[in-house]
């Protein structure tokens, strides 16, 4: 069976789904030796993914998502690679594509969270952006032969918006990294922040970066700064904390300075300890976790919630709004708040930072809980929903 993967998000640039999507392929490559797969790269990612298993081979396929040059010319290109079996993994499915598909839908956020506030179109640009945003992810639920879900919370969500059989959607976590402790229990050995910063110090006499060091604690949080991931309410609970409650710390914003950010910068311009680093690569994004207090996670509305769980890989305390799937997937290994609630994000962090304690515990379950998901097996599993399908 030839399998076509549409890949135009792949690498981590593009946030959780490009890591997806990174993880899905460089496992499939591990896990199916018998299968063809093509793989759709965009020029800027192309040079990103390179095959090390001769059943896959790269195909480009330049067109920007949600375009209707991605409408016409998707189509066109999965015919001619003569594909048994597309995976689209995102709800951009081509409409005028009409061979059999897999899609991978994360969440219905943009469903449930119509706001202008998430686009820079005017007002009836937007109005028709979401409506074919409704159109395009009906039309994919509809038609695909099966539907991968990344959380049983997206399982049920799917099957409240959209009259469809529950026996059509597979529930397939996500991975995590494997446990990098370096860092996590540096306060509950009796170790200061001034290890710490010593240790930076050494780094930079060796020659080793040390960009992102910080002079004090500070909470962090990596992703994008979508309105649902409410990181404005975030802001406002660090500004009570910092102000208010006279706690020394900084709050690290790690995500490229797209129109998002920028809009934030703006607004709290003013704000001392507040920290935009713009995208971070991985290496140095290691070093921000690990030298991290606490990793703080406000959003309104997750399919997965891939961040927290990276962070538990680093052993970071993990501080998390109790909304949708957050408390399915993290479990026990977090301290959960009100996410429209300042008041209560700013008491529920306090909580965490002042009590090593509570910090040990927390990084402790959070190195269990990345156990129970694996990029691997991730990988075989949706393997086995193309062996299904074919």
């Amino acid at each position: 069976m030839k399998i076509a993967i549409d890949a135009r998000f792949f690498g981590p640039k593009q946030k959780g789904l490009g890591r997806y999507l990174q993880k899905l392929v460089e496992h499939l490559e591990k896990v199916d030796l018998s299968n063809q797969y093509v793989i759709f790269l965009r020029r800027e990612n192309w040079d990103e993914y390179r095959p090390s298993n001769p059943n896959f081979k790269k195909v480009l396929a330049d067109y920007r998502w949600y375009t209707f040059k991605e409408q016409i010319m998707m189509p066109i290109k999965i015919r001619r690679v003569k594909a048994n079996l597309v995976h689209f993994p995102h709800f951009n499915v081509p409409l005028f594509y009409n061979g059999p598909f897999v899609v991978t839908i994360h969440d219905l956020v943009l469903r449930k969270f119509p706001t202008r506030r998430a686009s820079t179109l005017g007002p009836v640009r937007y109005w028709l952006k979401n409506l074919a945003y409704r159109l395009i992810i009906w039309s994919a639920v509809k038609r695909a032969i099966r539907i991968i879900a990344v959380s049983n919370y997206t399982k049920n969500d799917i099957l409240d918006h959209f009259k469809i059989d529950r026996r059509k959607i597979d529930v397939i976590y996500e991975g995590a990294p494997g446990a990098n402790p370096r860092r996590p229990f540096l306060y509950m050995r009796g170790r200061s922040l001034n290890h710490v910063l010593a240790k930076d110090e050494v780094m930079e006499s060796q020659g080793q970066s040390s960009k992102y060091s910080r002079q004090k604690p500070y909470l962090l949080y990596v992703g994008n700064a979508y309105p649902h991931k409410n990181l404005e309410r975030l802001i406002l609970a660090f500004q009570e904390l910092t102000q208010r409650r006279k706690i020394n710390l900084e709050l690290v914003l790690v995500g490229q300075l797209d129109y998002f950010y920028q809009r934030l910068q703006k607004q709290f311009s003013n704000l001392p300890g507040l920290i935009f680093t713009d995208f971070v690569p991985d290496r140095e994004l290691a070093s921000l976790y690990q030298r991290a207090s606490l990793y703080i996670f406000p959003s309104l509305g997750e399919g997965f919630g891939l961040p927290p769980l990276e962070a538990m890989s680093h052993g970071l305390p993990v501080v998390s709004s109790q909304t949708t799937c957050l408390p399915e997937i993290l479990g026990r290994a977090a301290v959960y708040f009100d996410p429209e609630n300042i008041k209560d994000i700013a008491e529920k962090i306090e909580l965490v930072f002042k009590d090593k304690g509570l910090q040990e515990k927390l990084a402790q379950r959070g190195l269990e809980k990345i156990k129970e998901y694996n990029w691997l097996e991730m990988s075989r599993r949706t393997s086995n929903v193309y062996q299904a399908v074919d």
